[in-house]
């Protein structure tokens, strides 16, 4: 079934014209995934070796919440945002974390390339997170923002699609190896969790592309045409993604302000390996959506000539016969065949004759043939 490519939502890139940096404006997707997120979600988890406690925050409990008061005690605090859409609360949030105006303003623009900015107290870095629909070969994306601090870490999502619970679910568990590590540790273990959902993504991608090869090899019509546009489309999406994320992870693994213990390198420097080895791998799909290309137009240029020869000898065939009806539709008096009563006869014979003979030769070249 032909699927057309869904029409892009309208971006809010205008609102930010003329104004000052560091101007609190959500940029982003208007869809109806957006409105389900009118009132943003606000979660913290509140833990360390011996205990957890996991909680949804009110915008009283907001207003409430000291990070002092669990650093005193030793514990580390995880929050995490699902809905960017609110300028007043991403401020809020800011405001309470101490970050950059500039940093409050790159959370609410959902338009970013994945980056990293280091600063005296904490990290900031963007990224984005990927699902791939294979019925429609189309993908959407969502970024997602991280602040790591010495003893906090900040997530922000734009909804909530269960990327992270996987992460949560190990920390659930009493006396997990996850909670025993510092908050550098939890945020390698999410930033390792998107990058696996992007093989997960471009292994769909791949079958994808397989399955798509095996029909162009055969008879590809205009739905495989499509679905090639599809395809490279979303890899497209993916490199622009993926290639600057390596360099945010390889500038992380530099860790020139300390923010990951050297107990924590070795698997960040495993997740820049993984980025490496995701390129590799989507370049050679990328040259295989190529190859597909080069022979779908092959297949298509083969198809018409096939047609074209079919009608090439159909005319040949006619011809001798033209030629022949033209000779005797001359008006002379005295012609072969013109008086006897058998001369149209012979003249047909003639024709038929000639066309027999040609079509012979024909057969014996295997202009009759599509394998020819």
């Amino acid at each position: 079934m032909k699927k057309s490519r869904p029409r892009k939502s309208k971006k809010q890139l205008s609102k930010k014209i003329g104004m000052a940096p560091g101007s609190l404006v959500y940029v982003g997707s208007m869809d109806a995934n957006a409105a389900q997120l009118a009132k943003p979600i606000v979660s913290v988890m509140i833990y360390d070796a011996a205990e957890l406690t996991e909680q949804i925050l009110s915008a009283e409990a907001l207003a409430n919440f000291k990070l002092t008061d669990y650093s005193k005690a030793g514990k580390k605090v995880w929050l995490n945002v699902h809905g960017v859409h609110d300028a007043a609360l991403i401020k809020q949030i800011g405001d309470l974390f101490h970050l950059h105006p500039l940093v409050q303003e790159d959370i609410l623009n959902t338009e970013q390339r994945p980056k990293v900015d280091e600063f005296d107290d904490y990290v900031f870095l963007e990224t984005r997170c990927f699902r791939y629909d294979q019925a429609a070969m189309t993908m959407d994306s969502e970024q997602v923002s991280f602040v790591l601090g010495r003893d906090y870490l900040l997530t922000f999502q734009e909804r909530a699609t269960g990327n992270f619970e996987p992460v949560r679910t190990r920390m659930r568990v009493s006396r997990a190896h996850i909670r025993e590590l510092g908050v550098d540790y939890l945020a390698y273990a999410l930033l390792d969790s998107v990058v696996d959902k992007y093989f997960s993504v471009l292994e769909a991608v791949g079958d994808a592309s397989e399955a798509l090869e095996e029909v162009l090899l055969h008879k590809p019509t205009n739905t495989e045409l499509h679905a090639i546009h599809q395809l490279k489309h979303v890899s497209i999406e993916l490199r622009r993604a993926v290639w600057p994320l390596r360099e945010v992870i390889n500038t992380l693994s530099r860790n020139e302000n300390d923010f990951f213990k050297p107990t924590t390198m070795p698997y960040l420097r495993d997740v820049y390996d993984h980025t490496v080895s995701f390129i590799e791998s989507l370049e050679s799909i990328r040259d295989a959506l190529s190859g597909m290309m080069d022979i779908y137009m092959a297949s298509v240029s083969q198809r018409v000539n096939l047609e074209v020869r079919a009608l090439t000898v159909v005319a040949m065939l006619f011809m001798p016969a033209t030629l022949i009806a033209g000779i005797f539709g001359m008006n002379f008096h005295e012609m072969p065949w013109l008086a006897d009563k058998d001369g149209f006869w012979w003249a047909m014979g003639l024709m038929l004759s000639i066309a027999l003979v040609m079509l012979t030769i024909f057969w014996r070249r295997q202009w009759l043939t599509s394998q020819s």
